[in-house]
């Protein structure tokens, strides 16, 4: 994909000033996937979240963080040093073009530096104004900081993540929370949008981390509380203890189940036709007795007679063979898919998920997830790489703002962009 300029979406109207550090740059990301005219606001030098990896080719460069090109793609960036007299009055100069500004300052940092909502509300009324932080802009942690694992701690979700033996465990290496954050605001934002189309008001948008994380939870507590009266437990307690879930293969790893109460039978049995078909079923598993079959009172002989003969199956195969047979034999196993797994899904292949992006700098192109969903009319999509530092200073600071180029360069040798 050859990065397109003015691509038209659902949110070419719009201009969105994104002053976030890691905890919010999806926000700006899907509202840039929308088409809207997404500015990523840096301080001198680069963002701080320029720092973080992989890195393209393992090259330690803030210009090479595929961090960093995941989450800004579609924005266009230029940098600027808010703190500062000058600095403030470019801004208020970008506010009265933008629609939405997007920040993820500590609590009350924005009011402290005379830029809180009722100040841009003054500068371009019916601005929309989206605030994303740890625990919100009000209680008694408003002022506590945050980390990905801390806030999947205090949102209620890790208490469910892990094995039931062992300590609770975050959700993969990367801030998964910070994301969940980034969407609601974008959400948020759009919301905000309409509301203003209808009545001409701007507002006020304030979005928690940990309370992006506790809205996750219903699905794993709320959910089964409601139809079993069972608390969700670590390992599995809603009656998979003691049985293994991930199973070695041939390439790889697949995840199969083994059911108890009123699931047993229907679900185990196939799974076990599957072995007798390939010779290695025991007499136990094959007679065993699923209607009367109760998880949570195993013993080590139970455990080990129903592994055994699964564990047979399985090694004989890879992950696209047990794939096939699953669905042959109707059993609930599903193949753990690794990058290079995903990345030539004949599935997603067909779709079209994967989208090549030109990075000119790097003299190469580099393959991105495609758009979150595929409307029939102005679908979101990968419009253009994101910004190296300070890459649309002058297209924004002289074309757009008519600040000479003079004034730019004492502002640039000042500190200030």
């Amino acid at each position: 994909m050859e990065e397109t300029e003015n691509a038209e979406g659902m949110l070419s109207p719009y201009r969105v000033l994104d002053l976030t550090d890691e905890k919010g740059l999806m926000c700006g990301r899907v509202m840039g996937d929308l088409g809207a005219d997404v500015i990523k606001i840096e301080r001198p030098g680069g963002d701080a979240a320029r720092n973080l990896g992989p890195f393209y080719h393992d090259e330690l460069d803030t210009e090479k963080s595929l961090f960093w090109f995941a989450f800004n793609a579609n924005k266009r960036g230029i940098t600027l040093d808010i703190e500062t007299a000058d600095g403030k009055e470019i801004f208020k100069k970008l506010v009265r073009t933008a629609d939405v500004v997007v920040e993820s300052f500590p609590p009350g940092h924005m009011e402290d530096i005379g830029l809180g909502y009722s100040a841009l509300d003054k500068i371009k009324p019916g601005i929309i104004l989206a605030s994303i932080t740890p625990f919100g802009q009000t209680g008694p942690y408003r002022d506590y900081k945050i980390s990905d694992i801390v806030a999947w701690a205090m949102g209620g979700y890790m208490f469910t993540v892990g094995d039931y033996d062992r300590p609770p465990l975050r959700i993969s290496h990367y801030a998964q929370t910070y994301l969940h954050a980034g969407i609601q605001a974008a959400q948020g934002a759009l919301m905000a949008i309409f509301h203003r189309e209808i009545t001409g008001e701007g507002q006020y948008i304030d979005v928690s981390i940990q309370d992006s994380v506790t809205r996750c939870t219903p699905e794993r507590i709320t959910h089964h509380w409601i139809f079993s009266k069972r608390i969700v437990r670590r390992g599995g307690r809603m009656g998979l203890v003691n049985i293994r879930r991930i199973w070695p293969c041939k390439d790889g790893y697949v995840y199969a189940i083994y059911w108890g109460g009123q699931f047993a039978k229907r679900w185990n049995s196939p799974l076990v036709r599957w072995m007798e078909s390939e010779g290695v079923a025991t007499e136990f598993i094959s007679n065993f007795d699923w209607d009367t079959f109760n998880m949570m009172g195993m013993s080590p002989e139970v455990v080990e007679g129903i592994e055994g003969p699964t564990l047979a199956l399985f090694a004989r195969h890879t992950k696209n063979e047990l794939l096939e047979g699953a669905l042959e034999h109707n059993a609930q196993v599903y193949p753990l898919s690794d990058t290079k797994d995903i990345l030539e899904n004949r599935q997603l292949t067909s779709r079209e998920f994967w989208v090549d992006v030109e990075h000119p700098e790097l003299g190469t192109s580099i393959t991105y997830p495609g758009p979150f969903a595929k409307n029939t009319e102005l679908p979101p999509g990968i419009f253009r790489r994101a910004p190296l530092i300070g890459e649309h200073n002058q297209e924004i600071y002289e074309n757009e703002l008519g600040i000479s180029r003079e004034e730019i360069m004492l502002l640039k040798q000042s500190g200030i962009i």
